[in-house]
This record gives C-alpha cells, structure tokens and sequence, in this order.
C-alpha cells in the first residue's frame, strides 16, 4: 500500500501522460483535489510537491498550478564547428539566414530573441592559463542570452571571452550593436585574419547554483551541462573562450567522430 499522496500524484501523473492533462492545462484547485480524492489539503500539496520534482507540472504563482509545456530541444553536436567555418566565407546574406542556434534548435531567425551584452574582464588564473597570457590581461568579455520567442528561459547561458589586444584592430568587434554577428565568432574572427584550426571542449555536470535555476528556470532536481568552449587558430594559439551552462533537461550533445580509413 503507497502513502496516500503517493495514490494522487500516481493518478495525476497517469491523466498527464494520458493526455487527459496536456501541456499548459491547469489542475484543479488543491482544496477540489482534496475533496475529489478524500484527502486533507496538505497530503495534496505533497502529490503535487512529488510531481514538480519530476519536471511535470509547475506552479505560477497567483495562477495556480499547470502541466509543464515541454521546453524546445537543443541538440548540440560537435559537427557544428565545421558547419560555422564553411559559413564563415559564405555572403553577409547567406549569413544572415541562420546562426548556431538555428542549427541546433531547428527554429528560424524570426523565432528568436537574443539578447547580448558586451563589458571589459581581466584573465583570471584560468583564461590566462587557457590563453596562455598573463594574469590580469584586459579581455572582452561577451554574454549570450537566446531564447525560443515563446518562451520566457534561455536555451544556455554563455559568456564568451576574447583578448582585448588581438580583436581591437576591428573596432566592430568591440561593439554589442553589431550583434547578433552574421556567422557568430568564426566569422567575427576572419575579419581579422583569424582562421581556426580547432576546438576543444570539456564537459562536466553539477548541480545548477540558485541563480542559474532561476534564469534557465530548471524543474527541481534537474543539473546543468557546463561546457568549457576553447577555439584554437591555425598558429596553435587559444583564440576565444566560452563557458557554457545548458539545462539538463532539454539539451542532448551529439558527438560524430569521422575515423581515418586503414
């Protein structure tokens, strides 16, 4: 025999997978839940507690409580760097028709909102070793925030970081306006002579801290995806860094790794 809350959270989580409940609809109020069920309010509200830890409802405050509308995927492979270089020489009007985000999402430009921000940073003790320079050294430091227009989360957050001295030869690239970039940092980069050779990526995952649940507005008990991004030019010198925190719960990282023939 299961706890009592136990029977209503296992009955309301039939009706959602059924159908019966779908995404966006709202429950019944905890007090008709109580009375339909024949249970005191607070065994309701640990049902309902149960199902918001499993990522299946939420509650909007002064609304009420909802079934979760699943979030938009994001499939992150690492053939996508491949994808960004062979763009970066293509016309400023092939350019404007996508970006990574659309290669990841499937989603279009006008589906999208971006919202970006650039300020100054020093290295700290790991992006000078990452960029092999001195701590202390003046960086620009750039934040992406992108999000499917329907929606209110960001896909990620990322902070990307380039040094100051070796991107000022093109003031635009000292410049939020010019953002989104047509073909993103590889084409960013070319203006400047810059051609990547490769990309290294670390990818660890935790527990999100408070402020990232928040903004990637992360059901409880779901940890983040965090991806050191290192991009290397053909002289073997890092050339820009970001770090990159994604939502467990609606990012899938796809790795194709092409073999050499024997």
């Amino acid at each position: 025999m299961g706890k009592a809350y136990e029977k209503i959270a296992n009955s309301l989580r039939a009706a959602i997978r059924a159908g019966h409940l779908g995404p966006g609809d709202r429950l019944p109020a905890e007090t008709a839940l109580a009375e339909q069920h024949g249970k005191s309010v607070p065994t309701v509200r640990e049902a309902l507690r149960l199902l918001r830890d499993e990522g299946l409802i939420e509650k909007q405050h002064g609304r009420g409580t909802f079934v979760r509308r699943p979030r938009t995927r994001v499939r992150r492979a690492n053939l996508r760097y491949q994808w960004e270089k062979d763009r970066a020489h293509e016309t400023e009007w092939t350019r404007l028709q996508s970006g990574a985000t659309e290669h990841d999402t499937g989603l279009q430009v006008d589906d999208l909102v971006f919202r970006i921000s650039y300020g100054e940073a020093t290295a700290d003790a790991s992006l000078a070793e990452a960029f092999g320079v001195p701590e202390g050294t003046p960086l620009v430091e750039r934040v992406y925030r992108t999000r499917y227009a329907a929606e209110t989360a960001p896909f990620a957050l990322v902070s990307s970081y380039l040094v100051r001295e070796t991107v000022a030869v093109n003031p635009d690239l000292l410049d939020e306006a010019k953002e989104p970039w047509p073909g993103g940092t590889q084409n960013q980069l070319l203006t400047i002579g810059i051609e990547l050779d490769r990309i290294e990526e670390r990818i660890t995952a935790r527990p999100p801290t408070p402020e990232e649940a928040e903004e990637l507005e992360l059901p409880p008990g779901t940890s983040v995806i965090v991806l050191r991004k290192i991009s290397y030019d053909t002289d073997d010198r890092a050339v820009e860094i970001s770090d990159v925190t994604l939502a467990g719960d609606r990012t899938e990282l796809f790795f194709t790794t092409p073999l050499e023939r024997w």
